[in-house]
Formats: C-alpha cells, sequence, structure tokens
C-alpha cells in the first residue's frame, strides 16, 4: 500500500485502504496487480489518467513516421519517363520517406533480367547523394525491386545546423536614429520697443491786437 504523498503503508486490509483513501477524497487504484501481494495506491484518479494521455500524446509527437513510396519502371522506360520518376524519388527521399523502386517484367521480357538489373544500378547511382540501398535487387514473382532509404548523415546535417543557429547569439539592438534633425535653441527673448515718432514742429505764435500787433493806425 501506497500513500499520496508516496509514503509505504505496508500490507493493508482491502477494506481498510478503501476507507483511508475516501476519508482524503482520493481513489484505490491498483499499480502493480501482478506483484505479490498486489500494490495498490491512494491517488485522484482522474488526474492520474490525465497525466498518463499527456505522456502518451508526447511520445507520439516524438515519433518519426516513415513512409514507403513506390516508383515503378519496366526494362525499356525511356529517358523522359526514367528522368521524371528518378527526380520524384529523389525529392522523396530528400523529405526522409524510404523509396522502393520496382520492374516490372511482362511475358518474355522476364527472360531478360539483366536489363532491369542494368536500370537499377543506374537509379542507384543518380541518387547516391540522398539514399542509400537498404535492400539490393530482388525477384519477387514477375517484379524486381530496390528499396532505398534516407542517409543518416544527412539528417544529422541538417539538425546540427539547426542547432548551431540557434545557439548563435543574436546581435544587440541598436538604438534608432530619428530622422528629424535636433531642435535647436530658441534665441533669448529680446525686449519690445516702439519705433520712435519724429516731434511734431511748434505751432506759429501770432500776436493779439492787445500787444500792439495790430496793424499801425493811418
Amino acid at each position: 500500500m501506497i500513500a499520496d504523498d508516496g509514503e509505504q503503508l505496508g500490507v493493508m486490509n482491502t477494506r481498510d485502504a478503501v476507507r483511508m483513501a475516501r476519508e482524503k477524497g482520493l481513489d484505490l487504484v491498483e499499480v502493480a496487480a501482478t506483484a505479490d501481494p498486489p500494490v495498490c495506491r491512494i491517488i485522484d484518479f482522474g488526474k492520474f489518467q490525465y497525466e498518463a494521455k499527456k505522456k502518451a500524446n508526447e511520445a507520439k509527437k516524438k515519433q518519426v513516421t516513415i513512409t514507403v513510396k513506390e516508383v515503378k519502371f519496366r526494362p525499356g522506360t525511356d529517358d523522359h519517363d526514367y528522368n521524371f520518376k528518378m527526380k520524384h524519388a529523389h525529392q522523396w527521399l530528400d523529405e526522409g520517406d524510404k523509396v522502393k523502386a520496382t520492374i516490372f517484367f511482362r511475358g518474355r521480357e522476364i527472360t531478360h533480367r539483366e536489363l532491369g538489373a542494368k536500370l537499377l544500378e543506374r537509379l542507384e547511382k543518380d541518387l547516391a547523394s540522398v539514399g542509400e540501398v537498404e535492400q539490393r535487387p530482388r525477384m519477387e514473382g514477375n517484379q524486381m525491386f530496390f528499396i532505398f532509404t534516407p542517409k543518416r548523415h544527412k539528417t544529422s546535417k541538417h539538425e546540427g545546423a539547426k542547432a548551431e543557429a540557434a545557439a548563435k547569439p543574436k546581435p544587440a539592438a541598436q538604438p534608432t536614429q530619428s530622422a528629424e534633425p535636433p531642435a535647436q535653441p530658441s534665441p533669448a527673448a529680446q525686449p519690445m520697443t516702439a519705433p520712435t515718432q519724429p516731434a511734431a514742429p511748434a505751432p506759429p505764435v501770432v500776436p493779439s491786437a492787445s500787444e500792439g500787433g495790430g496793424p499801425p493806425e493811418q
């Protein structure tokens, strides 16, 4: 019996274990049925199922799925058809998939197996940069096939380049400069003075009659 905090409680009666789990609001789950005696643990069963499902999904994401794609030839396949199918096989290997190259023999073509073997040898040379032979030419009925697998060092090289790029420090950000010129300081305020006007000329003085300024008497 294992408590919810991991403490070993030893061998207990089933009823006592169930009562203890109910008192804590948890569940009594059998985690090792094949052990002698069986091992049970007090846990939250809903949380236990959620964590188990989460771990299974994470493990599934890390799995690499490799599919096998097939290209088919005939002993008399012309160059145009051969190059077209070879390019597809090259692309599939570059993407990480396996390629199965199959040659079909019809009727009396089965007596010229060397033509099929020669075609597969040519294909092996053309795909040497991205793939390697996993299974040599083999006959099954009226078919001869080759199986190519992606090169491992090519995959590791890509992974190493990604890790190196992630570890490379990023350049420090440069301060941005404004396109506008810096503002010039405004000149000190000067006191404003009103423009001076020229003094008006004094009016002429006219002598009055009492002062003898009148016209002379006759």
